[in-house]
């Protein structure tokens, strides 16, 4: 194992699309959401392990989640756990995570990823993660995990590549030509159609002197920020460093900052499984499903005339569903969620309303 590997993992977001299951006080990242026994954010963990030693991977979160990480990942040091005070998005966060390692070790070439993504085929991705991290060592790049698309899927972002340059230690690894967020239907079907774009997956792979210098040239603004701490990271004052940093700092994606503007992006073409897991739709495929579709946790539920519904209820509640079809129903403490799959992109809005009318209890 190279000493030189890090892992960043991005653990802070709400997953308020897995609402009432995912909470403010407990997102879908810190819940056994798939359940085989283990969060989403321990089988992350897991599987970077075997990627970089257990001390060179790096977990950011909000602040009110450190707690709970320390409760899940057994020997995990403070230092490992970067706390956020605020949501700024991921740029931020990968800047903080970057200029900490500098100070630990300004050689590291790293692994940046969500916490709550499914990764079905462990080891395809570590053969794919180790690649891209050898890629990384030896040129200037900024490499993404591109995702071969199997449909026309409209909540993923899109990468157009090009086969301009073909690296021969890898052939897979294309340049990047275009980034697309969310294409309507007709596009994301002319996209698979064309067969030079890949589905966006969120993980990207670079050395930090490639990272800093990107962020240097293409988000200046937010670099001058966390460039400030320096000698401050890995000491009793980071924390009001970092408090005082993000007050400041924007809110912004890497992919809107820095990936869409810089010249030398690259892709890597992968296929080992990959969900971001962002909706009950996307989990609803990877649940095992009975003999009418119906993918049910709870052990106390009855069906009748009832098919391709995703039922998550507490297992001592006895729950008698009749004639429903292609429904969502989620019971989670004091909230009971019914609504079709195919509407399943208002739960956000109603998230919202349910904040706005009934308070923070429920949300």
């Amino acid at each position: 194992m190279n000493k030189n590997h890090f892992c960043i993992i991005m653990a802070g977001g709400v997953g308020a699309r897995f609402w009432p299951m995912s909470r403010i006080s407990r997102p879908k990242q810190f819940i056994d959401i798939l359940g085989t026994g283990q969060t989403l954010i321990q089988q992350t963990f897991d599987r970077f392990e075997k990627i970089c030693f257990k001390e060179n991977i790096y977990i950011v979160t909000n602040e009110i989640y450190k707690n709970i990480i320390f409760d899940l990942i057994p020997g995990i040091q403070e230092h490992q756990i970067l706390c956020e005070p605020m949501r700024r998005n991921t740029a931020p966060c990968i800047s903080y995570a970057s200029y900490k390692i500098k100070q630990t070790n300004p050689d590291a070439v790293i692994v940046v990823a969500p916490s709550d993504h499914i990764i079905l085929k462990e080891e395809k991705f570590v053969e794919v993660i180790l690649s891209a991290l050898k890629a990384a060592e030896k040129n200037d790049w900024l490499l993404t995990l591109g995702i071969q698309p199997s449909r026309p899927d409209t909540g993923y972002g899109y990468i157009q590549f090009t086969d301009t340059i073909t690296y021969k230690e890898d052939p897979r690894i294309k340049r990047v030509k275009t980034f697309t967020e969310k294409p309507d239907l007709e596009m994301a079907k002319s996209f698979l159609k064309s067969g030079d774009f890949l589905w966006n997956s969120g993980i990207f792979i670079w050395s930090l002197k490639s990272i800093l210098k990107s962020f240097n040239q293409h988000l200046q603004e937010v670099d001058s920020i966390f460039k400030e701490g320096i000698g401050i990271y890995n000491t009793p004052e980071e924390n009001q460093f970092i408090g005082y940093a993000y007050s400041r700092c924007k809110n912004i994606s890497i992919d809107y900052g820095v990936m869409e503007k810089a010249g030398n992006v690259f892709v890597l073409a992968s296929d080992f499984g990959w969900s971001d897991l962002g909706t009950w739709g996307s989990l609803f495929e990877h649940r095992q499903k009975n003999s009418d579709n119906n993918t049910i946790i709870g052990s106390n539920v009855m069906t009748y005339n009832s098919a391709n519904c995703i039922i998550n209820v507490p297992p001592q509640k006895l729950v008698v569903l009749q004639g429903l079809d292609d429904y969502i129903v989620v019971e989670d403490d004091d909230i009971l969620l019914v609504c079709k799959k195919s509407d399943e992109q208002m739960i956000r809005q109603i998230v919202n309303d349910v904040k706005e009318k009934k308070g923070d209890k429920y949300v």
